[in-house]
């Protein structure tokens, strides 16, 4: 916990982080947003974690199966050798309609050689560690839920004997096992056949998405493992999350620890923006039916974020029982951010949905669809370009009038103009192009700053942009 050298596996429903010895330190079940199940990334004493406990003399070591979200973690001494893969499935269903991706872990422990010694440590804490947790172990599976929610429920099948899971007792590995962490109960049997055609699945699934991606010469394993990573935080709506965690501090023993899984739309566009150049069209399709669904029909304005359901009101609480992260509080869930004005997510919004119009076909409801929201959008921008907001940076202090946030949205007006060109709505063009053309004079006019041969951070400042990137 000292570092954040953790390997992440997902399936765009929820994912987990594994550490470097094996244990899963952050989990949230059933969704990227709810509750923790392990949060031992934000408290080592009572968030909960599921790993493993072997003697001092093994080597660890830890890698993804190349190409894919299945992560590796080897142990290795003297007395064996063994190695668990961690993966969450997640493979088209037979039906050839949408994904199989249940909220569950499959940890398989492959014996390589010799007699090696474990004890896994199984200390599920539910429902971020509010309550106790409640055991209930049958023959089966282990149940654990939380006493401050006994609604939420979670289920580890295994072929391993459940009492040394529970108890924490030493046992030899004599041969493969398995164990299946899930958030719903199993109505099928599991077993370590079940667990292979799911790896086997899985593992297919991730290596036909990479086939697909851009390929590059320089930097391409990194690139790929970026773009894996960009994957999983993806919902199954098209939502893109900024972060799979919460309180993640900007500075250790600081406050600034806000609770990233959501969708904000400058982030996510960004971040479709860059699958959509690396061959995936589709994340950008997706993205832009999850933002139609938050304002069709009723034209609402836009938030600078929302829930990966398309919640509108994330209210923030802090958890005062929790430590932190290397002792940095407070713990927050939810984030009052949603209230603030950012103009510039606009410009990167816009800049998407042009791209969406120039490469990517839809139908011609879809088209309609699109074209309402860019009206709608540049309906915002033309009313709010001129007043001040919180900025990029997200300032929680009174609002100014950041030259960022107004080239942006010169971005916005310029997209959609062109958007409208495409589409030969020339009143629209015209008008949009009219305005954008006023935003820049006035950068020009009130953003630089010949004191500092620059343009600065606000109309009223005279400290560089560049100084705070």
């Amino acid at each position: 916990m000292q570092n954040l050298n953790y390997g992440v596996i997902g399936n765009c429903t929820t994912a987990a982080l594994v550490s470097e010895r094996g244990s899963i330190d952050w989990l949230c079940f059933p969704r990227f947003d709810s509750s923790s199940v392990f949060a031992r990334l934000l408290d080592k004493e009572k968030g909960g974690s599921f790993g493993f406990k072997v003697p001092d003399d093994y080597k660890i070591t830890q890698k993804y199966i190349p190409h894919t979200n299945l992560l590796a973690t080897t142990f290795e001494s003297d007395e064996g050798t063994f190695v668990v893969t961690d993966f969450m499935p997640r493979y088209k269903k037979k039906d050839g309609y949408g994904y199989y991706r249940a909220s569950e872990i499959y940890r398989y422990i492959h014996l390589i050689r010799g007699n090696p010694k474990i004890k896994v440590i199984y200390q599920p804490r539910p429902d971020y560690a509010r309550g106790r947790t409640l055991y209930n172990i049958t023959e089966e599976y282990i149940e654990t839920m939380s006493s401050s929610n006994i609604r939420d429920r979670q289920y580890l099948y295994s072929s391993l004997t459940l009492q040394y899971i529970a108890e924490g007792i030493e046992f030899t590995l004599k041969k493969d096992e398995f164990m299946l962490l899930s958030y719903n109960q199993k109505v099928i049997k599991v077993d370590l056949d079940r667990e292979k055609l799911d790896y086997c699945r899985t593992l297919v699934y991730w290596l036909d998405w990479s086939e697909n991606a851009r390929k590059y010469q320089i930097y391409g394993e990194t690139i790929e493992r970026s773009m894996l990573t960009l994957k999983m935080m993806s919902f199954t709506n098209g939502a893109m999350l900024a972060a799979i965690t919460t309180s993640i501090p900007e500075v250790v023993g600081e406050v600034r620890n806000w609770d990233y899984r959501f969708c904000w739309l400058r982030d996510a566009s960004m971040s479709i923006n860059t699958l959509i150049n690396m061959g995936h069209p589709n994340a950008a399709r997706s993205f832009i039916n999850f933002i139609k669904s938050t304002f069709i029909g009723n034209h609402s304005d836009f938030q600078i974020m929302y829930g990966i359901n398309g919640e509108r009101t994330l209210k923030e609480k802090t958890l005062d029982h929790l430590t932190g992260y290397r002792d940095s509080k407070p713990v927050r869930i939810g984030n009052d951010a949603y209230r603030q004005k950012q103009n510039d997510s606009f410009g990167y919004l816009m800049d998407l949905i042009y791209q969406y119009f120039c490469f990517i076909s839809g139908s011609l409801d879809e088209i309609e669809d699109a074209w309402d929201m860019v009206k709608n959008i540049m309906r915002i921008v033309m009313t709010e370009w001129h007043k001040p907001d919180k900025g990029i940076w997200e300032i929680r202090g009174e609002e100014q009038h950041f030259i960022s946030s107004k080239v942006m949205c010169w971005v916005a007006l310029d997209r959609g103009s062109k958007i409208a060109a495409k589409l030969g709505c020339h009143i629209n063009e015209q008008r949009w192009r009219k305005e954008a053309d006023i935003i820049r004079q006035e950068v020009f006019n009130l953003g630089w700053k010949e004191n500092i041969n620059s343009f600065s951070q606000t109309y009223d400042n005279e400290v560089s942009t560049l100084h705070y990137y």
